[in-house]
């Protein structure tokens, strides 16, 4: 598996593009710059076979609309996010069902979707948001805005939920063996280092 990281916009979200054939590849959170993300994508050779979204926050799925319209990709994510209303005070929230989208998959756990020569296992992880989601594709960990390195993400806004955070954490740091974390945002880490030093897994 190869994986390319475009921190994007100004709150440097980090977009994921994926690939395990060498061909085609899925993109985790396209959140910002859609047409520097298509740039990077046509540079490595690849084409998008899907883009997979691990929640609903308008920092995470900004530059959808303009994925899915230029390649007719397949979008996934949690239902719960999709039909969440936009906020009009904070724009936390893309209200991405007012869309034109062909079609919208939407991901429980432990689904199973297969896109880019990879298939990433859906681990409903809410407490950020109620549609938080984390993708498990061998032994990396795309995390969202769940888990961060050293920290964890708020639930100080519409959705969020500290219980259900905790419980999601817990979930995370009980996964078998150590797994590369690759965080919405920040620098990457892995789980070992996450269980030992992180004070919200411990």
């Amino acid at each position: 598996m190869k994986t390319y990281i475009l921190p994007l916009g100004n709150y440097q979200t980090n977009t994921y593009i994926v690939s395990g054939n060498g061909q085609s590849c899925a993109v985790i959170d396209p959140g910002f710059q859609p047409e520097t993300i298509l740039e990077a994508v046509k540079k490595l050779g690849l084409t998008i076979d899907a883009v997979l979204l691990t929640h609903g926050h308008f920092d995470h799925v900004g530059g959808v609309e303009r994925l899915v319209a230029a390649t007719g990709c397949a979008l996934w994510m949690h239902k719960a996010d999709y039909d969440k209303p936009a906020d009009p005070l904070n724009r936390r929230y893309y209200p991405l069902a007012n869309c034109d989208f062909a079609e919208v998959s939407f991901c429980a756990e432990g689904d199973k979707i297969c896109a880019g020569g990879l298939t990433f296992t859906v681990l409903s992880t809410p407490g950020h948001t109620k549609g938080s989601v984390c993708f498990l594709c061998g032994d990396a960990l795309f995390s969202g805005d769940t888990l961060f390195a050293g920290s964890c993400g708020r639930t100080d806004l519409p959705g969020g939920d500290w219980l259900e955070m905790e419980a999601s954490l817990h979930r995370l740091s009980s996964l078998e063996g150590d797994k590369t974390v690759y965080p919405g945002h920040g620098g990457g880490s892995s789980l070992i280092y996450e269980r030992k030093y992180n004070p919200y897994l411990r």
